[in-house]
């Protein structure tokens, strides 16, 4: 998989990244957010391939692109018989946001950027549009940290598989109302917190990398973009897991309009029977194989944002493998028009 289609993907997540940065600090994030979809779903159907999204633009939204459910791909396109060949093809399941943080680019803020993983068909958990309690740290802790333990406890663990001091530890947190009791249990045990606005799976996917002074994410966020970081993590080797969170009552966004009851209820008709479990990166992004692609639209820790020169523009993009674990930093130089001078740098 990752040989017929890295490339591409690459891509994929560098059109959108670019198409969503020429609206970077104009305060329209939903003109932004559009941009990527458009340019991300383009470029998908441009390629050989039989994709199904199973995260995309809003499990209950009547999105038009990249909705749940939508076949993208060359492969899927009405004429597709006369040029595709079913039987040489494996189907495959696509998660994307094409525009994480669209206030950030919205504002000209770090950390927005557009990013997708996919895998074997059912290779990816289909969470559904609710909220999920997720647990991110390095790959020295993986499996020794767990979502059900204490905040205290955690850092604890944490600090001696990093062989640190608590205090060393730096933490980030979605600045959100329902995560003040937990940033105090953080902040009274010894450790740091680095609040962000927007942007958990760039935060989360940080803490695997030791150069970017992140050590874990903690707190409640979006349950698609965990599955998404889940990609990413067990590809890398890092520690995640996520627990569905289905009461509005413990998000306070007003988002989940549901009651508790029926929020369970819609989780079993999507086949989730244990809506209480803990899932590790390993069941939430469970195929044999796992690519994770992103590209920068405005800086962050992990990649450069989007760059434009007279005639063209500079992406920096992540991509992770399992088939052949691997971490690749891509920089790529596009030319819209005849440039009038290239640099390297």
């Amino acid at each position: 998989m990752e040989s017929t289609l890295g490339l591409e993907i690459i891509e994929v997540v560098e059109q959108a990244a670019i198409a969503s940065a020429k609206w970077m600090g104009k305060g329209e994030k939903n003109n932004a957010d559009q941009a990527a979809v458009e340019a991300m779903r383009n470029r998908m159907n441009q390629i050989y391939m039989q994709g199904s999204i199973v995260i995309g633009e809003g499990e209950r939204d009547d999105a038009p692109m990249l909705y749940i459910g939508e076949e993208v791909g060359i492969c899927t396109q009405a004429d597709a018989a006369s040029y595709c060949n079913p039987d040489e093809l494996a189907r495959i399941d696509i998660a994307v946001d094409p525009c994480e943080g669209t206030s950030l680019v919205a504002k000209g803020q770090n950390g927005s950027m557009a990013v997708l993983a996919i895998s074997q068909k059912g290779g990816l958990f289909n969470a559904p549009d609710i909220y999920m309690k997720k647990l991110a740290a390095p790959p020295a802790a993986l499996g020794k940290v767990d979502v059900n333990k204490s905040v205290r406890e955690n850092l604890k663990i944490l600090a001696e598989c990093l062989e640190r001091s608590v205090e060393d530890l730096v933490i980030v947190v979605m600045d959100r109302s329902r995560h003040e009791k937990l940033i105090k249990e953080i902040t009274d045990a010894g450790a740091r917190v680095r609040l962000i606005s927007e942007g958990d799976i760039s935060a989360a996917i940080s803490c695997a990398f030791s150069d970017t002074n992140v050590h874990a994410l903690m707190g409640i966020g979006a349950a698609p973009e965990g599955v998404i970081t889940a990609a990413a993590m067990r590809c890398l080797g890092g520690h995640f897991q996520g627990q569905l969170v289905y009461d509005p009552a413990e998000v306070k966004t007003g988002l989940i309009g549901e009651s508790k009851e029926e929020n369970r209820k819609r989780m079993q008709e999507m086949g989730i029977e244990e809506p209480d479990k803990p899932y590790s990166a390993e069941e939430l992004a469970r195929g044999e194989t796992v690519l994770f692609a992103a590209s920068g639209i405005t800086p962050g820790d992990l990649m450069d944002g989007v760059r434009f020169f007279p005639g063209g523009a500079k992406t920096q993009s992540l991509v992770i493998s399992s088939q052949s674990k691997t971490s690749r930093l891509v920089e790529t130089t596009h030319l819209f028009d005849q440039p009038k001078q290239l640099n390297l740098k």
